[in-house]
């Protein structure tokens, strides 16, 4: 999903900056396919759960191009169980990856964002945030609470001209879907009312939409992508 928005907003012609954990390899061959097709891209590696590491990705994104104008918290992780085999580490890790790594890349892009008196901030929460769901308590959690913050957060920097809004994504399909049955997709695909999968390219087009000046009077609010799953 990530490489989807990285893509699009590439594609648009924005100047693009993003994070990765591990897998270098996968993060230069992205930089590459974006430069081969005229644009500009910045890989960093880092964990945006951390407060530092995340300070020192708006950092070099300042260095090397001079402003942040679009902000995309996309970076989450999943440790499903039951609550009652959830260990600790097992709803820290996400709530710190999901929702922390959010509020730490709001707050250090947030000063040179108020200071151009514009920008886009759009993050990822997820249909299970508005419904929950069993074995993901610590999931569900995280993504509830960047609902919570997308709105507070919205409400803070409204008057400078920053509009912070949240996508909550359904079924999509991916690398997590494609390993269910058939019978699994089937029983999914009854729950949501087009009867199918969304795409990557479905959430990347709707963080496009809120990241361009057609939804420059649109904060605080959280866009669904789900087929109509959650009504």
């Amino acid at each position: 999903m990530g490489k989807a928005i990285v893509l699009k907003l590439s594609a648009l012609g924005a100047k693009v900056v993003f994070s990765y954990r591990s897998n270098e390899q996968m993060a230069k061959e992205l930089v590459d396919e974006i430069e081969a097709n005229g644009g500009e891209a910045l890989a960093v590696q880092g964990d945006v759960g951390d407060f530092q590491q995340a300070k020192e990705l708006m950092e070099k994104t300042m260095e090397r191009f001079g402003s942040i104008d679009i902000l995309v918290n996309n970076a989450g992780i999943t440790k499903d169980t039951l609550i009652l085999r959830m260990t600790e580490e097992d709803f820290d890790d996400v709530i710190n990856t999901n929702l922390k790594g959010t509020f730490n890349c709001i707050k250090h892009a947030a000063k040179p964002m108020l200071k151009a008196k514009r920008g886009r901030i759009i993050n990822m929460a997820s249909v299970i945030g508005l419904i929950g769901n069993p074995g993901q308590a610590n999931y569900a959690a995280s993504k509830a609470g960047i609902i919570g913050l997308t709105k507070s957060v919205a409400k803070e920097f409204a008057a400078r001209g920053i509009t912070v809004n949240a996508v909550a994504p359904g079924f999509i399909e991916s690398d997590m879907t494609d390993k269910l049955s058939e019978e699994q997709k089937t029983a999914i695909r009854k729950n949501i009312p087009s009867g199918t999968l969304g795409t990557v390219e479905d959430v990347a087009n709707c963080v496009a939409f809120l990241a361009s000046e057609e939804a420059r009077y649109i904060t605080g609010q959280v866009l669904n992508v789900d087929g109509g799953m959650v009504v």
